[in-house]
């Protein structure tokens, strides 16, 4: 249980008073002189009675002292009043300490974490690039913001399962097949290279350009749409030959993820594409249909949803659409796993189409619409505008590791361990610390703001950065090697006097928990990304400040280092980002 809601309980227990628990906060203050937790309650209460908030924080802060003291709560250290009527608690150091412990004992905290929600499963849809074009940056915000929810929840106790809906189907397809098949026959217009195009020696980057090539072309033949439009409706009725060119590029595709993910130190679990539920969708389609929540409108099948646009199941000439697909996910999903909650990371740009899935699967019975979450995370832009893939106007992620690597090599020359790396350790930690920074700049953000994307911002190694973690981590496990104090139990004991920036650490350590759960609860890793940088900041600025090693407060100082280094490193995991030992 949180310490906001033990406070909770305490407080209502206390006081007795008449007031619904959703209405009083328990929150930390901005200033640490104003105690480690706030709450409101006399204000509420205040103003429900008629009565002067500050004398009535008073009596309320009697009562409570009465209630810690009678039941020997070891929590408080002790409660005041200020300002115009909040309750202000101060925590127990002690009990600072003892939270601080089972966070060293990484194997006792991951325990206790697991006990929050042991049992629920979640699914959760996350990356889902297109086929047919390399992985770019884009892609890159889902397949982060993805894997780090996903490792929040398993270690709140989540069983989870990461879903993988590549894209794969779609009339998008039919016009990039229609390319190909020009570019095999020699046209001039789709030559890349110096001779008509060779299926079996197609690459990614040639997928790419004939996308883009289709599209600059069907501006001035307007034919080309319509034969795009052809491929498609072979491919959904099963030809031989667009089946062979689709599974072509199919299999390049995946073959090129995987290799990213390799690189990012992403495993998702299952790959779904859009074309694994296109059996099932016949079969789909026929059950909302029973339901009487379709139409007919001008041949194409709609359905009905209340307070918003309707959403296509049928296309007029029969082929499939995106919505029919994701109907059909949702209730493979429900079938296969039977999951608590169903986690949908995707763009800002489909929050209507989620709209209408959430709502035509509660109206199916399927779920009910709190258990279905879309994370609309804002985009990547230009300062000019959106990234478009059609028209060529887009960054690979190969190029933004490129500039990253050469970035994080000049740390690694400056790096005063360098000379004790071998080559393949500087090689490891120039990729390590590499990825770090590209990662760490994305999730350190608010998922639902848009991002501007900026190659210094991005490249940036220094401040509030993953490489900044990670050197502080390396600082930490500096220390941790010249000290002779390995093992800590009952630090409490020989804390002894606690300096200002020890004590500004201790009362950081405990929040961890809460922040995790804080970052599953608003579906946002950069809840973590922030606390972990600030622990860093603490650490860093006790480390300036006081020694260490041969010191009368060695072991706590070093209790101190191993916890900081403890949160970093989990931190980091949850986050997706490997550590570095020597920086």
């Amino acid at each position: 249980m949180k310490i906001a809601d033990q406070l909770k309980i305490i407080i209502l227990d206390s006081v007795e008073a008449k007031v619904d628990p959703k209405e009083v906060k328990i929150e930390h203050p901005n200033d640490n002189q104003f105690g480690d937790y706030s709450t409101n309650i006399a204000l509420i209460m205040a103003k429900k009675l008629k009565q002067n908030p500050r004398k009535l924080a008073e009596e309320m802060q009697g009562q409570i002292n009465d209630y810690v003291l009678k039941n020997k709560i070891d929590l408080i250290e002790k409660v005041e009043m200020a300002g115009a009527g909040f309750i202000n608690f101060y925590l127990n150091p002690s009990y600072l300490i003892e939270e601080a412990e089972i966070i060293n004992y990484d194997i006792e905290f991951r325990r206790k974490l697991a006990q929050n929600f042991e049992g629920k499963t979640m699914v959760i849809d996350y990356s889902a690039p297109n086929i047919a074009k390399p992985f770019g940056i884009g892609h890159l915000r889902s397949t982060n913001i993805g894997q780090s929810i996903y490792n929040i929840y398993k270690i709140l106790g989540w069983r989870c399962i990461g879903d993988n809906h590549i894209g794969d189907w779609g009339t998008q397809y039919g016009k990039l097949m229609a390319a190909i098949v020009h570019a095999m026959n020699n046209d001039s217009r789709f030559i890349i290279g110096e001779s008509k195009l060779n299926l079996d020696k197609i690459t990614i980057d040639d997928l790419e350009n004939l996308y883009v090539k289709f599209h600059k072309e069907a501006e001035k033949d307007e034919n080309l749409a319509e034969e795009g439009r052809q491929w498609f409706a072979k491919l959904e009725q099963g030809d031989k030959e667009a089946k062979k060119i689709w599974q072509k590029c199919v299999d390049i595709s995946l073959r090129e993820f995987e290799r990213v993910y390799q690189m990012l130190g992403v495993k998702i679990d299952f790959v779904h594409g859009e074309s694994f539920y296109q059996d099932m969708i016949s079969g789909v389609t026929k059950e909302i249909e029973g339901k009487k929540i379709t139409k007919k409108s001008q041949g194409a099948v709609i359905v009905e949803l209340k307070g918003m646009p309707p959403a296509m199941l049928e296309k007029s000439n029969g082929t499939t659409t995106y919505f029919a697909r994701d109907m059909a996910a949702i209730k493979y999903r429900k079938e296969k796993w039977n999951p608590d909650l169903i986690i949908y990371e995707v763009g800002s740009d489909q929050q209507l189409h989620f709209r209408q899935v959430f709502a035509a699967a509660e109206l199916m019975g399927w779920f009910n619409q709190d258990q279905l979450v879309h994370v609309a995370h804002g985009l990547i832009r230009w300062p000019t505008g959106k990234f478009s893939t059609r028209k060529g106007d887009t960054i690979h992620l190969s190029t933004v590791m490129e500039k990253a690597m050469a970035e994080a090599k000049k740390i690694a020359d400056k790096s005063e361990v360098d000379k004790k790396l071998t080559a393949t350790e500087k090689e490891e930690m120039i990729k390590t610390v590499a990825i770090g920074a590209v990662k760490f700049s994305d999730l350190v953000s608010d998922p639902k703001k848009d991002i501007i994307f900026d190659w210094d911002k991005v490249m940036s190694l220094e401040g509030d950065s993953g490489p900044y973690l990670q050197y502080t981590y390396a600082r930490c496990k500096s220390v941790l090697n010249k000290t002779k104090i390995k093992e800590q139990k009952n630090i409490s004991r020989v804390s002894g006097k606690i300096n200002n920036e020890e004590m500004s650490l201790v009362k950081e350590f405990y929040k961890f928990e809460e922040k995790i759960i804080e970052a599953a609860e608003r579906f946002s890793p950069s809840v973590v990304a922030e606390y972990i940088l600030g622990i860093a900041r603490k650490y860093n600025e006790f480390y300036a400040k006081n020694w260490i090693i041969n010191q009368k407060e060695e072991v706590f100082r070093v209790f101190l280092t191993r916890t900081a280094a403890s949160i970093i490193e989990t931190g980091l995991d949850l986050l997706g980002i490997e550590t570095v030992e020597k920086m």
